[in-house]
């Protein structure tokens, strides 16, 4: 029932979020970048808030691709300030998942992902052991399913020293590559003015 009900949040997310760009580039929001962050801006700290809230959120209930919100953060806020507000939502994402699935144990991991990944990470962490070595590597690249695998370190013997000073160290990287690459690739396709 709760993979239902994520994939229908994810749904409406993603219709929500396309109905809103609409609005916004009717409006002329969206004809370039300067327009867009005086936008932004007319919400005040705000804005910056409720960024952070729905990248942690996201983290947690994948309600849009996580990309999309580093694009969305580098675009709104520029590079730095979206960097920095990408960075502290998606560690305290990661944080949130870790501590549901160390409460809620593997019955969580079920809920919320297909039995076809989660046997595939038991498989293959199986075969290559040291958890905490693999989780280190894979959080360091955008390719890894990182949500997953922050639920995934909760239900193992990791401590939360260790899983914080992983997510700390090894998301700046795959944090900016998302967002840069993604940005650099949105502003060649859409010329803003």
């Amino acid at each position: 029932m709760t993979k239902k009900i994520i994939n229908i949040l994810t749904i409406v997310g993603l219709v929500a979020s396309v109905g809103y760009g609409i609005y916004v580039w009717k409006i002329g929001v969206l004809t370039s970048l300067d327009s867009l962050r005086t936008y932004i801006a007319g919400f005040g700290a705000w804005s910056a808030l409720f960024f952070v809230a729905f990248q942690a959120i996201q983290v947690v209930l994948p309600i849009l691709p996580g990309g999309l919100g580093c694009l969305v953060g580098v675009l709104a806020f520029g590079v730095w300030k979206g960097l920095v507000y990408n960075y502290v939502g998606i560690i305290a994402g990661s944080l949130a998942a870790f501590a549901l699935s160390r409460y809620y144990g593997r019955p969580l991991l079920y809920r919320f992902f297909s039995t076809p990944l989660i046997q595939k990470y038991d498989q293959w962490m199986q075969k290559k052991g040291r958890f905490t070595r693999w989780l280190s590597i894979l959080i360091f690249f955008p390719v890894a399913p990182d949500d997953y695998l922050c639920f995934l370190a909760g239900t193992t013997t990791i401590s939360w020293r260790s899983f914080t000073t992983i997510i700390v160290l090894g998301k700046p990287f795959s944090i900016a590559l998302y967002s840069l690459g993604l940005t650099t690739l949105f502003t060649h396709l859409i010329p803003w003015t």
